[in-house]
């Protein structure tokens, strides 16, 4: 499944230089997808030494030709749309619909900084020394390092990628172990952009051989990340050594308020899908479910029914609308957590255990708590699962307080038909991003990142060059 690609170092695919190989394990039938190489010290390093050259020479390129370039890897990424879903679903279990959108999205971010690459703008500002004049120029921070995560093997790569491209950078990826094939087959994508050899390396493998000399390395000017709260906080320590830029996308534990006046059925039918795309773990699913008492009991039988509704499966198989958890430690963990609200006196209204129709697999029921408290872990914690954990409010001083009683500022969610609550509610959550009778915020376009514990920076729109560019003064007087 991971031939003919493997590591990617200086223009080329190659093994790992002991040959050492690792097994990537399926979430759905728990069996071996095939194994893949796991990178050495002397890999990181050859590929520290190939991003330096490549770095040379494409920052050497004008922006227009880097645009061109990265159009050309758009185009080459979705004449292997199929093939790519395809390899993310078998990775990660989610559905083979969810894994095209997620390929589609990745599309659109080469699209957009294609386009973002040839407005690098600097500008000319009045100096009071006569007959100068200052020049603010906007150059490559230089070498960037992309640390990803699973559960979006694809989008989180394109993220990083493509604006480090339009600014000129080289970078080095290092994705998750679980889902090393998707990033294989993006990097392979990368290849129609004629790249300089070295602009572009992966490495796959473990923090002593992958992450640590990559954080240690002087030459690494930039690095990026998607992943827990607690990975961002070391990342952030060893970062201080070498003075890096850092940006980071982080965990969440996104509220959703359903105020008295929200089009019930229209939330819940967008509420359900979004709740239990990807089995829950996205980083930007709402978790903590605050819903008016005059619509509580119609909102959970609502969000009961639709819930078992789903169907769970293998994401390749045709129909199937949620897929597993992507291993068992991570079943564990949720079963774990639905135990605990049990206890402190959750009810549950659907799911709370492991789907008994299969023999194999990390499946777990689509999960809607209700009585649901403040205090109790699923509420104080992000699940990162299949569950809707329910709770009731009065008033909008009240569920606001409630619902920025967290360290995670990622994205929050509220449903109203009034345009004066929206805006006030905009106004006090506080969070990186609010939907407001939508939940739509992840787009090329548009800023995407969190406050707080959930990280720093953004990915997306005019700000994600940014972290990928220095800004140079210059004055000049004649």
């Amino acid at each position: 499944m991971y031939q003919p690609y493997g590591l990617f170092i200086d223009g080329a695919w190659r093994p790992a230089s002991d040959a050492a190989r690792a097994p990537v394990f399926s979430p759905v039938s728990e069996k071996a997808l095939g194994e893949a190489p796991v990178a050495t010290l002397a890999d990181t390093e050859e590929a520290l030494e190939s991003a330096a050259r490549g770095l040379a020479a494409w920052r050497a390129r004008s922006a227009f030709e880097r645009a061109d370039a990265l159009h050309r890897i758009a185009d080459e990424m979705l004449r292997r749309q199929d093939e790519a879903a395809r390899m993310i679903s078998a990775e990660t279990g989610k559905p083979l619909a969810q894994s095209g959108r997620e390929w589609s999205l990745s599309v659109d971010q080469f699209r957009w900084f294609a386009e973002e690459a040839r407005r690098i703008y600097g500008r000319i500002v009045e100096s009071r020394v006569p007959g100068g004049r200052f020049e603010v120029l906007r150059e490559p921070v230089g070498i960037a390092a992309a640390f990803t995560a699973w559960n979006f093997p694809a989008a989180l790569i394109a993220r990083k990628v493509a604006p480090a491209l339009a600014a000129g950078c080289s970078i080095i990826v290092r994705p998750s172990s679980q889902t090393p094939g998707t990033a294989m087959v993006m990097v392979d994508c990368l290849r129609a952009g004629d790249l300089p050899a070295g602009v572009v390396n992966l490495v796959i493998g473990p923090t002593a051989t992958t992450y640590a000399p990559l954080m240690a390395s002087p030459a690494v000017r930039k690095v990026s990340l998607t992943g827990s709260t607690r990975v961002g906080q070391q990342m952030l320590r060893d970062a201080a050594d070498t003075i890096k830029k850092v940006s980071m996308e982080l965990g969440g534990n996104a509220p959703l308020i359903v105020f008295d006046d929200a089009d019930l059925e229209s939330a819940l039918d967008v509420a359900v899908p979004t709740k239990f795309a990807n089995a829950g773990q996205v980083c930007v699913t709402p978790d903590r479910f605050f819903v008016h008492e005059r619509l509580h009991d119609d909102f959970v039988a609502g969000f009961v029914a639709r819930a078992s509704a789903l169907t769970l499966g293998d994401g390749l198989d045709p129909g199937v609308q949620m897929g597993p958890l992507i291993n068992r430690r991570r079943l564990e963990e949720i079963e774990a957590i639905v135990a605990d609200a049990e206890r402190a006196g959750a009810k549950i209204a659907a799911g709370g255990r492991r789907a008994a129709q299969f023999n194999a697999g990390h499946f777990y029921e689509p999960t809607v708590l209700t009585e649901v408290e403040d205090g109790m872990k699923v509420f104080a914690e992000e699940n990162f699962g299949p569950i809707a954990a329910i709770s009731r409010f009065s008033s909008e001083d009240e569920v606001l307080e409630r619902a920025n009683a967290s360290d995670m500022g990622l994205s929050a969610y509220a449903f109203t038909r009034s345009p004066e609550r929206a805006r006030r509610v905009v106004a006090g959550l506080k969070s990186g991003m609010v939907g407001i009778n939508s939940f739509a915020l992840a787009a090329s376009e548009a800023p995407f990142g969190g406050t707080n514990h959930s990280g720093m920076g953004r990915e997306g729109g005019i700000e994600g060059i940014s972290d990928y560019l220095d800004t140079k003064l210059a004055q000049i007087v004649f």
